[in-house]
């Protein structure tokens, strides 16, 4: 169950370039018509729920030009089959940058992640959001976030940051993880290279963008606190 288990930080990292701060997910068993990987003439259950979030005439069937944008939209994150097909998975995505774009500048409105331990690092899961706090003032974000998939789910809770390790490498995964911070067993606020919208999500770890990986770096210490709440669609 636990998502980044990691014990070597030996080896150099380097911040990695991330793609996309949108939104994704991929299209359910069963959910999509039986057709090769090209743009699909079948219209979806979420037609004109796509259509509007991609600006295109919202009319509720599917045309051509209107599979040519979703399947863009997929392709950025890494949704398949990215056959155009305004499926289920494809609009959770959308409906997910649509939360997150009505946080603003204040995703914690609802009070839901305390604001009497001073300088805290919030995570949202049901919005994919995170930031940081200290007391009522907001430090840094919101950004979006890429948390634990079904199964290795990020863990909820009060947690406190543990242990640093800049250029951390995962024996676990074998993949680099840059900027660590570890605040619940294996799992940690670490850079990615994927979009923050890459289906089905993390092994656990609440991965960022590699700016916001170093912002969160530079701004949190040893010893800190961090809450997780909510749930992520889909788990």
């Amino acid at each position: 169950m636990v998502a980044v288990a990691s014990t070597n930080g030996r080896r150099a990292g380097i911040a990695l370039g991330l793609t996309g701060l949108v939104v994704p997910l991929t299209v359910a068993l069963g959910s999509t018509p039986a057709q090769a990987a090209s743009c699909t003439t079948s219209t979806g259950p979420y037609q004109k729920q796509v259509e509007k979030f991609l600006g295109r005439p919202v009319d509720g069937r599917q045309s051509a030009a209107d599979c040519k944008a979703t399947r863009a939209f997929q392709a950025m994150h890494g949704i398949t089959p990215t056959i155009g097909y305004a499926g289920p998975l494809t609009w959770r995505t959308m409906n997910t940058m649509l939360q997150q774009r009505a946080a603003g500048k204040t995703p914690n409105k609802a009070g839901k992640c305390p604001t009497n331990k001073g300088r805290i690092a919030c995570v949202d899961l049901t919005r994919q959001l995170a930031w940081i706090q200290d007391g009522t003032k907001l430090k840094y974000g919101p950004v979006p976030v890429r948390t634990g998939k079904n199964g290795t789910e990020t863990r909820t809770g009060a947690k406190k940051i543990y242990w640093r390790s800049i250029n951390h490498w995962s024996t676990l995964y074998n993949v680099r993880m840059p900027y660590s911070q570890f605040f619940d067993g294996g799992q940690a606020f670490h850079s990615t290279t994927k979009s923050m919208y890459n289906p089905p999500g993390s092994g656990g770890c609440v991965n960022m963008r590699p700016a916001d990986a170093k912002a969160y770096w530079n701004l949190l210490k040893n010893g800190d606190d961090v809450y997780v709440y909510g749930r992520k669609p889909g788990t």
